[in-house]
């Protein structure tokens, strides 16, 4: 039902009211001016006591509605003022893939609404691999969640996309994957499927796949083994217990978005992760004049360490090693800062992952000191999130951190 008019309320109340006042004025004068009204008693009380009440009841009704509609004002002018405060935000592009990046903008957006996720389209696994092959499109899966972490939308719409089938044919399939594949033969190419996708959940920013080419993701492993698929790579670098060498993507000539390259240049900060190192954040950095781009622009560059390593694909690794990934397969002076985590893990939840393969992924003795010495600020802190048992960074409190560099650079500190 909708809403009555707050004029035609107010009207109606009104009338009420000045019905009320007449019948008490009727009621009363019939005492005072018998030669004018003869009525008997009984009804002179009738007629006085109804309109004392309805004068009553109209000025109260009017009241709670005067007070509902300021409260209204109030709320709807906090919006207003919350949307102009996010607006005035630092302008972060948040570089990834994977959970870890969704979870860190549900943290952002809460800060600022100027964030552009530019997002790996390398996954070949789960349901987005099945589309990618059945209908020869990008794999939606991160992209997906992405829009949901940034979207302001109803929590049962969220549910709903987030569903899983667990039977027949569509078992293990995303309803949000089905809902992308169906926007994506509606608007005849990927890139206006995610814009119209956004628009619908009124998306805070932007979602930006890295590029619109089919790329498949390769890592060349220390054992001399090439292992061909995201979905494979730490699958079969677990089996064979070697280190991931370099990583590398077919075809090899590959473009972003324009509106990615112009999102870099015009930030005011760059945030590479958190997420898995070689599958999610670093084939980013593989397609063409991604690395340059990100280098030239104004804005410092960021990159948020793991939490835990990730078996099969960063076994052992430290804050170094990763930091050593991310500049091995871009250049070495990159970065300007590395977030860390120095927060223990509850004993209970860090078995669980133990008896996986993971451990946390820890600053060693003199490792800040190398990255100090390669130009980049090391940020310890607190920052473990622990949510149904799942490891996660503090979204809120790494986000603050973030927004706190960027306003550096537009304060010019």
């Amino acid at each position: 039902m909708k809403n009555k008019r707050p004029s035609l309320m107010f009207s109606s109340w009104l009338i009420l009211s000045v019905g009320g006042v007449v019948l008490f004025l009727i009621g009363l004068s019939s005492f005072l001016y018998k030669f004018l009204i003869d009525l008997d008693t009984s009804v002179k009380i009738i007629l006085t006591t109804a309109g004392i009440i309805l004068t009553i009841l109209s000025i109260r009704r009017y009241l709670i509605q005067l007070s509902s509609m300021a409260s209204t004002n109030r709320l709807s002018g906090n919006t207003v003022l919350r949307d102009k405060i996010l607006s005035k935000g630092p302008k972060v592009v948040v570089i990834g893939g994977g959970t870890g990046l969704s979870v860190l903008l549900r943290g952002l957006k809460e800060y600022t609404s100027n964030i552009t996720a530019i997002v790996t389209v390398a996954d070949d696994g789960g349901g987005s691999g099945i589309l990618r092959e059945d209908l020869g499109m990008l794999p939606p899966g991160d992209i997906r969640s992405c829009i949901l972490a940034l979207a302001n939308t109803e929590p049962i719409m969220e549910k709903l996309l987030q569903y899983r089938f667990n039977d027949g044919m569509l078992k293990g399939q995303s309803f949000g994957n089905l809902f992308i594949a169906a926007m994506n033969e509606i608007c005849g190419s990927f890139e206006e499927a995610i814009k119209e996708t956004s628009n619908v959940l009124a998306v805070t920013g932007k979602v930006l796949p890295m590029t619109l080419e089919d790329v498949t993701l390769y890592a060349v492993l220390e054992n001399g083994h090439t292992v061909k698929g995201e979905s494979a790579i730490p699958l079969k670098n677990k089996e064979l217990d070697s280190r991931i060498k370099q990583v590398y993507m077919e075809p090899r000539i590959s473009y972003p978005l324009v509106e990615a390259v112009e999102a870099i240049q015009d930030a005011d900060l760059i945030v590479l992760g958190p997420g898995s190192l070689y599958t999610s954040v670093i084939p980013n950095l593989l397609v063409n004049g991604m690395v340059k781009t990100i280098y030239h622009a104004e804005a410092p560059k960021v990159y948020i360490a793991n939490i835990m390593t990730q078996p099969g694909e960063t076994d052992g690794y430290t804050v170094l090693d990763h930091v050593d990934g991310i500049l091995t397969h871009s250049r070495d002076d990159l970065l300007d800062y590395v977030i860390v985590n120095t927060e223990k893990i509850p004993r209970g939840i860090l078995e669980r992952y133990t008896l996986d393969g993971s451990e946390p992924v820890i600053l060693k003795e003199g490792e800040e000191d190398i990255l100090k010495s390669k130009g980049i600020q090391v940020i310890k802190e607190n920052l473990v999130d622990i949510k149904k048992d799942y490891i996660r960074h503090d979204a809120l409190k790494l986000s603050r951190i973030l927004v706190e560099i960027g306003k550096k650079k537009i304060q010019g500190c």
